[in-house]
């Protein structure tokens, strides 16, 4: 039974600028966060005797005979408030219907756990969640990327699991660096090492192509990979999927490769000894995974001794950044439906949907497809809501952004699989300040808005002083309840069909 003395009632009548949902009283102490903006910071109240003072940085005084001690918003002390609070502490989440939150900013994570309380049901967020390249464009660490998230679910009040996803890793640096941030959530990327050439190699390339494999890294050779799997048929739930020689061939040449590497990487992540779970994506790369190369990966994969929570293939259509679905909705269903019946049959394992920011269109089909197997990765959007924030209360500085932008589409998109047009987004000069909003819902200039948003954050003046940073963090600082009402509203969009499961 607690004996805190005091209530939240109580502490507001004293601290007037404290945040009430993230107040909470475990283990005879109350913590809670104070102060807006970068005068934020992490409150600790407890008896003078109480041990949770050992780990926290921070002034101390005395608030009627408790001890009282106000904390920065550092490194150390988020990761002093998940060893108290351990529901803030990531661990694997694994079969559950899941969902990825990406903060290239450092702001987002209140509205999405407002997003997450509106949503309600049994699904799992990752409020950390952020790609190397990401990291790498808007110069932020793996720790800069969790104390964030750490803070920020804990300043929204969020009292479930959460997850945090180290995101398209492609080499063990990368994974060093996100086991010792804490991550528990690894998504390997081998999108470098998939050949998509083989989908349309001649034969005679092909059988090249596949007797140049790792193979001593795959532990095989060319002969054992026809006696498992030529000739042979994959009986799924309701459909069948013939094994032949070149269709074989074709996905050894495509995936050999990258399941070689996926193998180092899983090895490299286990032998840390951390509790963790892995994703595998090939989501980013040129051409589709079709049902017996999904076979293939899977079987391999665990034929290695790999183990996986979620899968990305490659989907049929375009999962462009910031917009919806680009291709047949009703084929997708189809061709997803038999990828599912892999992911069951082979695991089961959760597939995984990659872009998957405003992909309204096909999210029934995923979790109708997937029977709740499934995990959203979004991460852009949010940087879009923090745009449209911006171009309601300065219309002049997202004018400035927008005009930036466009110079830097053509250089920006190049890692991007996108298809805006600079010349079919509306001039700036053309538009009131009033119309300046809509660009966010203009399909060319929000695909240049999203892509350009490591340039838009890092890029300074001759001075040395940043472009946009300070006036565009400040004025999110400032106005916090506009950009999480912003994120709230967009991101229930998302996660209502993924809830419902």
């Amino acid at each position: 039974m607690s004996t805190f003395p005091f209530t939240l009632a109580d502490l507001r009548n004293h601290f007037t600028e404290l945040a009430p949902a993230s107040f909470v009283v475990h283990n005879d102490a109350a913590f809670w966060m104070q102060g807006k903006g970068l005068d934020k910071r992490l409150v600790v109240l407890a008896n003078r005797s109480n041990p949770v003072f050992g780990k926290f940085q921070g002034e101390s005084s005395i608030f009627k005979d408790h001890t009282l001690k106000i904390c920065p918003l550092n490194h150390a002390n988020a990761r002093a408030l998940r060893s108290r609070l351990d529901w803030l502490k990531p661990t694997p989440i694994g079969l559950g219907t899941s969902a990825g939150m990406g903060d290239r900013l450092g702001l987002a994570t209140p509205g999405h756990v407002r997003a997450m309380h509106a949503v309600g049901g049994n699904l799992v967020p990752i409020f950390a969640q952020q790609s190397i390249r990401e990291m790498q464009r808007t110069n932020r660490s793996p720790d800069d990327v969790m104390t964030d998230a750490t803070f920020g679910a804990f300043e929204g009040g969020w009292r479930k699991a959460v997850g945090a996803d180290a995101d398209h890793l492609k080499t063990p640096a990368d994974i060093d660096a996100c086991v010792a941030a804490g991550y528990s959530f690894f998504t390997i990327d081998p999108g470098a090492h998939v050949d998509s050439a083989a989908d349309t190699a001649p034969p005679q390339v092909i059988t090249s192509k596949v007797l140049a494999l790792p193979w001593d890294d795959l532990e095989s050779t060319p002969d054992d990979l026809n006696k498992r799997y030529v000739g042979k048929t994959i009986q799924l739930e309701d459909c069948a999927i013939p094994l032949d020689a070149l269709a074989m061939a074709r996905a050894a040449a495509k995936y050999g490769q990258a399941i070689a590497h996926v193998t180092r990487m899983y090895r490299h992540l286990a032998a840390h000894n951390i509790p963790f779970e892995l994703e595998v994506s090939v989501d980013e790369t040129e051409t589709p995974t079709t049902h017996a190369e999904h076979i293939y990966l899977a079987s391999e994969l665990k034929r290695l001794g790999v183990q996986w929570v979620s899968l990305a293939p490659r989907y049929i259509g375009r999962f462009e950044k910031g917009t919806d679905y680009i291709g047949d909705v009703d084929a997708f269903e189809k061709d997803l439906a038999v990828h599912a019946q892999i992911a069951r049959v082979f695991g089961p394992y959760k597939l995984s949907i990659h872009s998957g920011s405003d992909k309204f269109s096909i999210y029934p089909a995923a979790v109708r497809q997937t029977r709740g197997l499934v995990h959203l990765k979004t991460a852009g959007t949010s940087y879009l809501e923090a745009l449209r924030t911006i171009a309601a209360l300065d219309a002049a500085l997202f004018r400035r952004i927008y005009v930036f932008a466009r110079a830097r589409y053509e250089t920006d998109r190049v890692s991007y699989h996108v298809s805006a047009h600079v010349a079919r987004a509306p001039a700036p000069e053309s538009l009131t300040d009033a119309e300046l909003p809509a660009l966010l819902d203009q399909f060319d200039a929000r695909e240049i808005l999203h892509v350009t948003f490591g340039s838009v954050l890092t890029t300074k003046k001759s001075d040395g002083a940043p472009l946009f940073y300070d006036d565009f963090i400040a004025l999110l600082r400032a106005h916090p309840d506009a950009y999480a009402a912003n994120l709230e509203q967009h991101l229930i969009k998302h996660l209502t069909p993924f809830a419902k499961v």
